[in-house]
């Protein structure tokens, strides 16, 4: 069994495609598809079910799939530890995060994987939920942090942080002493996320377990935007507060008292078990480790760790 096919069935499970398998080595579908079948006839079973419209590995492929990843991955360690740390060339590992995961304790993760793997290179994007699992999907980045988990063969996902979550609003337009109910600020200006994004699944069902919507709605698929909008008095959002701790600290923004809370937003991390397995356990790890730190640094009520 060459390393090449190896290769192309991990990267064929991650993609589940031919085409995008093809362009990602560099091949043909038409190859891709022979290694597939030479793969087939030697383990003598069917490893992946074809269907117009699904595609899945079989049991055998799963188990097929393990044992490849586990031997590529033993490749891959045993190729850096016949590496001097002199002739060791960057590992590049492509990082995606919401805004409110990039602005607090995604600069830790960063800082202390340059202390630790120095070789390491770090290209962080900064994106919405939906463009971040499109791109993982799409093999674009390695890990991401996001409200939704991306699903597929090769990939591995865990919760790593909850933000609390309060309506807040600026001294322009609320009342910090009034209790408002979910018909109060039906009839407020609101400011969201765009609709048909994973933040504005939260919102929208907020107003309709109470048969009422938001009467004015300004929309943004920026968090900090959102915040100067509401801090310039252009309506009322739900927001994480241990983004806002500076605002709130100012009165530029207060928390509005409200008869129903609103739920927590979880950060579900997803991350690329298929290929670098090492370097990207280190980097999950010290994802792991910074979360935590941040969380315990903060008021406990307002992030914390699963």
């Amino acid at each position: 069994m060459r390393i090449l096919d190896m290769m192309t069935f991990v990267i064929l499970a991650r993609n589940r495609h031919f085409g995008r398998t093809a362009e990602e080595m560099n091949s043909t579908q038409p190859a891709i598809s022979s290694r597939l079948a030479a793969m087939e006839h030697e383990f003598g079973c069917q490893l992946v079910h074809r269907g117009m419209r699904d595609f899945r590995l079989t049991a055998e492929g799963e188990k097929v799939l393990q044992v490849f990843q586990t031997v590529l991955g033993n490749i891959d360690a045993l190729k850096t530890s016949l590496k001097s740390p002199a002739s060791t060339s960057p590992a590049v590992v492509r990082i995606g995060a919401i805004d409110s995961v990039a602005a607090t304790w995604m600069p830790d993760v960063i800082d202390s994987l340059h202390k630790t793997l120095p070789n390491l290179k770090i290209e962080l994007t900064v994106e919405g939920t939906k463009l971040l699992v499109h791109g993982m999907n799409k093999g674009e980045f390695d890990l991401i942090f996001a409200i939704d988990p991306a699903i597929g063969d090769g990939f591995r996902s865990f919760v790593s942080c909850v933000w609390q979550m309060i309506w807040a609003g600026s001294p322009k337009i609320i009342d910090p002493d009034r209790v408002y109910s979910v018909d109060d600020l039906s009839r407020m200006p609101l400011v969201t996320f765009p609709k048909d994004t994973p933040p504005y699944r939260q919102i929208a069902p907020y107003f309709q377990d109470e048969q009422v919507l938001a009467s004015k709605l300004t929309s943004s698929n920026s968090l900090f935007a959102m915040i100067s909008l509401v801090i310039d008095g252009f309506g009322v959002a739900p927001i994480p507060s241990v983004i806002i701790r500076r605002e709130l600290r100012m009165g530029l923004l207060h928390p509005i008292k409200v008869s129903k809370r609103f739920p927590p937003m979880t950060i579900i991390a997803t991350y690329q078990s298929s290929t670098h397995q090492d370097i990207i356990r280190g980097v999950v790890e010290q994802a792991r480790k910074s979360a935590a730190i941040f969380c315990a640094s903060v008021d406990p009520a307002t992030a914390w760790t699963v």
